[in-house]
């Protein structure tokens, strides 16, 4: 098993592997907080990949990765993943600005 250095890299592999056989591919991931690493990992029992960082910005790009997963699970291996991957680009919800209790 060996580490995989670039995260783009990690993605496409990884997306790769669960679509040639979605029925055996499986995707972990550990967090030790006293190390500060997060460790993904993608395998199918032939092949695996995998992905370590400790940095925090991190996070937000296996959040999208999470999204490409259920994704690919829920509607099928042939999926289009660039919605998945597109969803954080939302707009934000309007809030309201007052100043507080009516007089």
């Amino acid at each position: 098993m060996v580490y995989i250095t670039s995260w783009d890299e990690f993605v496409d592999r990884s997306v790769q592997l669960f679509r040639a056989d979605p029925e055996s591919t499986r995707y972990c991931m550990k967090y030790r907080h006293c190390d500060g690493k997060l460790v993904l990992k993608v395998t199918d029992n032939r092949e695996c990949l995998k992905f370590k960082t400790d940095q925090a910005q991190d996070a937000k790009k296996m959040e999208k990765l999470n999204n490409i997963f259920f994704t690919l699970m829920a509607r099928g291996p042939d999926a289009d993943v660039a919605e998945a991957a597109g969803k954080d680009q939302m707009e934000p919800q309007a809030t309201k600005k007052g100043r507080g209790r009516k007089q």
